[in-house]
């Protein structure tokens, strides 16, 4: 039975189960999705997420809003977990495991420093363990139902990310094997988020809503809340409702034999990933233009040679909004060739809709080639005078074959994180994630760069302080009625 199985090997799991491998790619994931939750609060989702759900549902402050570490920023586990799990995807510059297109670690990474925070006294090897189980979970999920899950419409990050966060949070709280499976049923009832939402903030929305939904499952099941010890395998369980090919059996027989963190990817970019060879591309011949005194304005027309997949998934033409330029290839090409260098600030709705960005854009022609792999890309640029440029990608930066190394993953940390933090906090943030591994308790982290640590706070992020929010519907009474009993047994 595939929901015992997953529950059986996760709560058997131990920190003492990992090759360095693993541990390496592990904190790779987390501070890669710090870096990302905190630069990503600059847009408007998070903000506005947090101060919808504060005054209404928020109820004793326990865990941080990454990007407002301090002592005034704190809000209670679940809203944590929501809005940095929105933070941490909506930039669209998470990691990603290509074989499924999942971007694992936004909604479990989110949910286990809530729930870490609140509760206290987690060290960082269990923190680890509870990560990368919940990360194998979602993953060996994608892929017992890829590719058909994907192909109708379904965004896998979070139809499979609220299982596997009630995995990880599960393990973090010591359940045993058939609380477990009442946690992955209540979490897989919750499927969520479809790909119609792709550029809007929706699309970081269902992150959010996979980490606290994952979080409430376990939380649920450690209270006796029921749901089905076959939620996942049954007749009319997850794998069958939403795919018309299942193989959850047999993907849940190589856990802990092959570890698909192993094969988590980081973005240079911040889009689609399935962009990202054009981008390179462009970037690419931005450079070999100018070394031959070439001028970008005299640009007269542009082609790309992609993978099928690029234009299924980042097809826009005319995208108005920064979150649609993200799923523009066209947009991706013509930044890329402008600005030769392609961040955060390319994917704002002043550029996606800046005269000349969108005169090199309505220039660029994307033909496909099945021939063409999913990491590689051709983009030719022809000028005035004839000329013309062209620039084959077979790796693309961020690939399996050519990842980012450890200094370009850190100057992109800190490239997002000082945006928020300044740089010398985003330097101590980056400190204090690095070294998750070591800490003795998980719930000081965010005091190790904040002002509770008697640092001064440079971000410039405003929100209403969630320190004063009190539950006023009955529902949520309800809930934090479960929480407070949570507490008091696990505390």
């Amino acid at each position: 039975m595939a929901t015992q199985q997953l529950a059986t090997w996760a709560v058997g799991l131990q920190y003492t189960d990992f090759s360095p491998p693993v541990i390496d790619a592990a904190v790779k994931s987390i501070y890669n999705w710090a870096g990302c939750a905190i630069g990503g609060y600059q847009q408007t989702a998070p903000g506005t997420a947090l101060n919808v759900t504060g005054p209404h549902f928020g109820g004793p402050p326990t865990s941080s809003i990454l990007a407002l570490a301090n002592g005034s920023t704190q809000t209670d586990a679940q809203i944590a977990a929501f809005v940095n799990g929105i933070a941490g995807h909506v930039d669209d510059y998470d990691d990603t495991h290509l074989q499924t297109i999942i971007h694992p670690s936004g909604h479990v990474a989110s949910a286990l420093l809530a729930v870490s925070e609140w509760k206290g006294g987690i060290n960082g090897s269990e923190f680890i363990t509870a990560f990368v189980a919940g990360v194998e979970a979602e993953l060996k999920l994608g892929l017992s139902v890829w590719p058909q899950h994907y192909d109708i419409g379904w965004h896998d990050t979070s139809t499979t990310g609220s299982v596997g966060t009630a995995v990880a949070v599960s393990k973090l709280l010591g359940l045993d094997v058939p609380t477990m499976q009442q946690a992955i049923g209540i979490a897989a009832t919750q499927v969520i988020g479809m790909q119609v939402f792709f550029g809007s903030d929706t699309k970081s929305f269902h992150v959010g809503r996979a980490s606290a939904s994952g979080m409430l499952a376990a939380l649920l099941a450690q209270q006796g809340f029921t749901s089905s010890l076959v939620g996942l395998e049954g007749e009319f369980g997850w794998v069958h409702v939403v795919s018309t090919r299942e193989n959850v059996t047999a993907e849940f027989d190589t856990l802990g034999k092959t570890y698909e963190i192993l094969s988590n990817t980081f973005k240079p970019y911040p889009c689609g990933i399935v962009m990202h060879p054009s981008i390179e591309g462009a970037i690419n011949v931005q450079a070999a233009a100018l070394a031959q005194n070439l001028s970008i304005s005299d640009i007269t027309s542009v082609s790309a040679t992609v993978n099928p997949e690029t234009l299924v998934l980042t097809g826009q033409i005319d995208p108005t909004t920064g979150l649609e330029g993200k799923f523009s290839v066209y947009h991706g090409i013509a930044v890329g060739l402008l600005y030769g260098t392609v961040t955060p600030q390319q994917f704002t709705d002043a550029v996606v809709t800046n005269s000349t960005v969108v005169a090199l854009r309505k220039l660029v022609n994307v033909t496909t080639d099945p021939n063409v792999s999913e990491v590689s890309a051709t983009v030719t640029a022809i000028f005035k005078n004839g000329q013309n440029v062209t620039q084959n990608i077979a790796n693309v930066i961020g690939s399996l074959a050519n990842p980012l190394t450890v200094d370009q993953l850190k100057t992109k940390f800190l490239g997002q994180a000082s945006l928020v933090l300044g740089n010398d906090i985003a330097e101590k943030a980056y400190e204090a994630f690095s070294n998750i591994g070591n800490m003795t308790d998980v719930s000081t982290l965010t005091q190790m760069f904040s002002g509770q640590n008697g640092t001064a706070s440079t971000s410039a992020s405003t929100s209403s302080s969630p320190r004063m929010r009190v539950p006023n519907t009955a529902v949520f009474t309800v809930i934090m009625a479960i929480l407070l009993g949570t507490v008091a047994l696990v505390g």
